[in-house]
């Protein structure tokens, strides 16, 4: 079966309401493929797991939507449709825990989106707050970082909008439908962010902006980057869960003080005085994420395939620290040699120097280099 004659399937399934990714996944793992899954009958679906609500969803769902129809209507739209089994779905997103079966596209995802970090924060955004989001977003995207936000009125639309003044890149992810752009006076900032960069949504076109879609949205905001940014935030602001989700997959997260007396900020000068990094400039956030370069780590990953030194190093490497003595070791090569492999893998965004001479593994082998060694 070709891709698009399967992506019907996956899209059929991101339709039906109860299933989500770890029942997605789980029917797949049973049944072997998403068609299979699709065409099984009552009986199998509840002995594969499934419970009887999500099985009643999807035999409606299976009996009113025609998916060839649906598929060619998505496409016909200037959609592109994304799967976690694809290339191009965004390499951060795709180890989060469950993270979304399908992706829906809107403009396009580069390579240096991988060097991301989400800007979110009250959508009663104080002139303070618009100001100090104008420049560190701007700073950041001028720094050729990508900036990922909500699209939410208040600080996310001007997160956005400081990345298009500078020239610089944003990805705005939506709690609704591809199309159903909310709030509806977004619609020029979304196009004008589809143009240069990119509108990505979990939910299926058509879903309207319901208030349950937002944490989930939330959750594809903090696993698309390397850390998450909240300028300001009251002590119930969506922000905050953003925030939550970014600490829980592995994320570093970043506050900006804010006076103790002002709603709006209790929320940020909470986080930070539970941890979170304080920021007064760019250069805070682009320095504790390794970002200072982001320009050249791009072209070297573009531009140099993984060597047999970096594909042993990344085998030996994981998320545990480890000195370059102790790799040095371990892969049986001098020191001087390891060195400059782990240099070279820095700065294309492979591993991460910790503390010391020590590394960590920020990324799986690349898929390319092992194809060639077997």
């Amino acid at each position: 079966m070709d891709r698009r004659s399967e992506l019907q399937y996956w899209v059929g399934f991101n339709v039906v309401r109860g299933i989500g990714p770890a029942k997605f996944r789980a029917l797949v793992d049973y049944f072997g493929s998403s068609q299979t899954a699709w065409a099984a009958d009552r009986g199998a679906l509840l002995q594969a797991g499934l419970d009887k609500r999500a099985l009643k969803s999807l035999l409606e769902t299976r009996e009113s939507v025609d998916l060839p129809r649906l598929l060619d209507e998505i496409e016909a739209a200037g959609t592109t449709i994304l799967t976690w089994e694809d290339e191009a779905y965004p390499p951060y997103l795709v180890e989060i825990a469950d993270p979304p079966p399908v992706l829906y596209l809107r403009g396009e995802l580069q390579t240096r989106d991988q060097w991301a970090v989400a800007v979110v924060g009250t959508r009663r955004a104080t002139a303070y707050g618009k100001h100090v989001t104008t420049q560190l977003a701007g700073d950041l995207a001028r720094s050729g970082v990508t900036i990922v936000s909500g699209l939410a009125r208040g600080i996310d639309a001007v997160a956005h909008q400081a990345a298009l003044d500078v020239g610089g890149r944003t990805i705005a992810v939506l709690g609704s439908g591809i199309r159903n752009i909310y709030p509806p006076e977004h619609r020029r900032l979304a196009d004008q962010i589809a143009a240069s960069g990119a509108i990505l949504s979990g939910f299926p076109p058509g879903t309207p902006p319901e208030a349950g879609n937002f944490p989930r949205r939330n959750r594809i905001i903090s696993g698309l980057s390397l850390g998450a940014l909240v300028v300001e935030a009251g002590t119930r602001s969506g922000a905050l869960i953003t925030a939550n989700y970014a600490l829980e997959q592995g994320r570093d997260v970043f506050a900006v003080p804010g006076p103790i007396n002002a709603r709006s900020s209790l929320g940020t000068n909470r986080l930070i005085q539970q941890g979170a990094k304080l920021v007064l400039s760019a250069a805070d956030i682009l320095e504790e994420l390794n970002m200072t370069m982001v320009d050249e780590q791009v072209a070297a990953q573009l531009a140099l395939p993984a060597t047999h030194e970096e594909a042993q190093l990344l085998q030996l490497l994981s998320g545990h620290p480890q000195h370059v003595d102790e790799l040095s070791r371990s892969a049986g090569l001098p020191v001087a040699q390891v060195s400059s492999a782990l240099t070279m893998m820095q700065l294309k965004g492979m591993v991460r120097q910790v503390e010391g001479m020590s590394y960590v593994r920020v990324r799986e082998p690349e898929e390319s280099y092992q194809a060639d060694e077997q």
